[in-house]
């Protein structure tokens, strides 16, 4: 059986906060350091998965997933080196 929304919700919103707090921990650390890595792509992808997040859809996981994925590369075997088995 399914939990309703607000059953979820009611088990769920601890572990979302303390995420949410942590990744801002985390935003803030690299703001307060000396260095400043603004144009890290990292970075940029880490912004682009929280305004995946920011919009309401179903497959808000699989976008974000897709944010920190490479494009599907059909040669990935010699682009990466890999050697067969």
């Amino acid at each position: 059986m399914s939990l309703t929304a607000l059953e979820t919700l009611n088990r769920e919103f601890l572990e979302i906060r303390c995420r949410i707090l942590d990744l801002a921990a985390m935003l803030d650390r690299l703001e307060r350091s000396d260095d400043n890595v603004v144009d890290d792509p990292r970075l940029k992808r880490v912004h682009e998965a929280l305004d995946v997040l920011k919009k309401v859809r179903e497959d808000r996981a699989e976008q974000v997933q897709l944010t920190f994925s490479r494009p599907y590369d059909e040669a990935w075997l010699q682009t990466l080196k890999v050697k067969p088995r």
